[in-house]
């Protein structure tokens, strides 16, 4: 199946990421697509993307590297890039105090218009939104862009927020925390999820799902973990499940079928 998100550009895991692409290939997980934090992380993905043939990345300003240089012209110059499948990720963060949430919402109105700015492009965006459903869903409701092309990844919240999201028409992603014991609101929501509008991803390092949660780094191997947990909940077969997750996810990136 697909990693549909993960960074392996990350320190814990880009000086082995020959390792840690072919561990994923060895149990069947055939496509990664590898996430940008800034414009820097962008053509550092570039590369990984390049030296791999079914890794793909994304090119843009996470919210947490506010703080940061947003470097456009890196984010554009990899965006150029046929391996870019997608924007992002972008969004906004209230569960930390820092960055300051008034500079991620300048980051973010900023980064919608440079995206806007590009004529034709109809590429999909990558959503991070923890704790910040009510912020964000108007300011992407006041753009020319269709529903369709955000996916909110790395879902967290419950079922009143994924209606709204659904009702929005994204896509939504979960990782290894709807597997964990205290994540109750997060299952109730993946429930809601209609299959044809759900995607599954590591987040790889992080959130490393059960049973294999004592594991020091995640990796995009690990995702088979939380397929066969949502597949479960659907009352589907893993086989039945992964197949329908990479139809989604290679319609979404609009990459070729592994």
């Amino acid at each position: 199946m697909i990693d549909s998100h993960c960074h392996l550009t990350s320190p814990k895991l880009i000086d082995r990421v020959q390792e840690v692409v072919e561990n994923a290939n060895r149990v069947g997980v055939h496509t990664l697509v590898t996430v940008a934090t800034d414009g820097e992380d962008a053509l550092a993905a570039q590369a990984v993307a390049e030296q791999f043939e079914r890794v793909y990345f994304s090119s843009g300003v996470h919210p947490l590297y506010a703080d940061g240089d947003w470097n456009w012209s890196a984010v554009l110059a990899a965006s150029r890039n046929p391996k870019c499948v997608a924007w992002g990720e972008l969004g906004l963060d209230r569960h930390y105090q820092n960055p300051d949430f008034a500079k991620q919402q300048q980051l973010l109105e900023d980064q919608l218009a440079f995206i806007e700015d590009q004529k034709g492009d109809l590429r999909p965006i990558i959503v991070h939104c923890r704790k910040a459903v009510d912020d964000l869903l108007p300011i992407f409701e006041s753009t020319s862009f269709e529903g369709s092309r955000f996916v909110f990844h790395c879902f967290t919240e419950g079922a009143d927020e994924v209606k709204r999201i659904l009702d929005f028409g994204a896509m939504v992603s979960f990782t290894g925390i709807v597997t964990y014991q205290n994540a109750s609101q997060v299952v109730d929501a993946a429930k809601l999820v209609p299959i044809n509008r759900m995607m599954v991803e590591t987040d790889a390092p992080y959130l490393t799902p059960e049973p294999v949660r004592k594991e020091k780094s995640n990796e995009p191997k690990n995702v088979v973990y939380t397929a066969s947990f949502l597949a479960a909940l659907h009352g589907l077969s893993i086989a039945d499940f992964e197949s329908k997750m990479d139809e989604n996810t290679t319609r979404f990136f609009n990459i070729p079928s592994g």
